[in-house]
């Protein structure tokens, strides 16, 4: 078995934030201590609320940002400024909105090619040609579709777009960012399964950014939970989904909707605001909100381990707490 596509350690994001003559600039933390690794032809998918920090570790993985703290490898390779022009090429990005992420004075056919005129200028006009339109084949997409414009395409046919732009250069690592959240329900499991088949015919690792676990219970391997730019839960799709730890992550599976009428899950609302970045709490973060803080909660903050299952938490949930 190879080794991981990507590996990070301790990944931190951090922004200054105001300041004038007579302020002193605040620090938002973004990002803090964001460690996994990602196999080939596996999903890892990071979940939470919005202000989370899923983005901006979706911007420091696809070289759009240098991290704070903290450092990653792509295939072995540590992602520095001065290697991130070698490495683009391995790890592509698709976007949330794909009619903003397309460029629409331009054809679908250039779309597809441009990243092939960037990074491998060698190759001739019509080789570019021949492979953008073997991969619009594969994503889906017909040959008459090559001359048209994003404008003339529905939702689901222009994420197929993009999603051939992303893979025309065969990258190792593909970051979906809410890749499907602007689609209809009815168009979201096809272009779902394309992502599904096409990582298995091409080895894919992906890094899935979602806010709904719905869609992560059906691409995901293994699942981040971050609230307030951590991460409070680790470990496989089965074991989160099946005997969440985190009190966070109990209350997000709660919210989602269950497909089988016999089982019956109490509904958690949490109380009170996400804190602002710019002053987080003192010990856990989310003991503001949390029905189980104590006295240590709100003065120490406790650490992820290695656990293959781990949380952020010194009171976890139990399966007897889960029902």
């Amino acid at each position: 078995m190879s080794g991981p596509v990507v590996t990070a350690r301790n990944l931190s994001r951090h922004y200054e934030s105001g300041g004038g003559m007579f302020k002193e600039r605040q620090v938002v933390r973004a990002l803090s201590e964001a460690s996994f690794s990602i196999q080939p032809g596996k999903t890892l998918a990071v979940v939470g609320e919005s202000g989370c920090g899923k983005s901006t570790l979706a911007r420091l993985i696809t070289l759009i940002e240098e991290p704070t703290a903290g450092d990653f490898t792509i295939n072995g390779v540590e992602a520095v400024p001065e290697n991130w022009d070698s490495l683009r090429s391995q790890v592509q990005i698709v976007f949330q909105d794909p009619y903003g992420s397309l460029n629409l004075r331009h054809r679908v056919g250039a779309i597809i090619e441009e990243p092939l005129k960037i990074k491998r200028p060698d190759i001739s006009a019509a080789d570019r040609a021949d492979k953008a339109r073997e991969m619009m084949a594969m994503v889906g997409l017909r040959p008459e579709h090559y001359d048209r414009f994003p404008h003339m395409f529905s939702g689901g046919q222009r994420q197929r777009i993009a999603i051939a732009r992303a893979l025309i250069l065969e990258p190792k690592l593909l970051v979906l960012d809410e890749p499907v959240s602007a689609l209809d329900l009815s168009i979201q499991s096809q272009v779902l399964n394309l992502l599904l088949d096409l990582q298995e015919r091409m080895d894919l690792a992906y890094l899935f950014i979602s806010h709904d676990l719905s869609v992560v219970r059906h691409v995901a391997d293994d699942v981040v939970v971050m609230y307030l730019g951590r991460p409070v839960e680790r470990g496989s799709k089965e074991a989160v989904f099946s005997a969440p730890r985190h009190p966070y992550t109990v209350a997000l599976l709660s919210a989602t909707p269950s497909a089988d009428p016999a089982r019956v899950r109490k509904r958690i609302k949490l109380e009170g605001e996400l804190p602002s970045p710019l002053a987080i709490p003192d010990g856990c973060p989310f003991a503001p909100r949390c029905w189980k803080a104590q006295d240590r909660c709100r003065k120490e903050r406790p650490l992820l381990d290695d656990a293959d299952h781990a949380a952020a938490c010194f009171y976890p949930e139990s399966p007897e707490d889960n029902g």
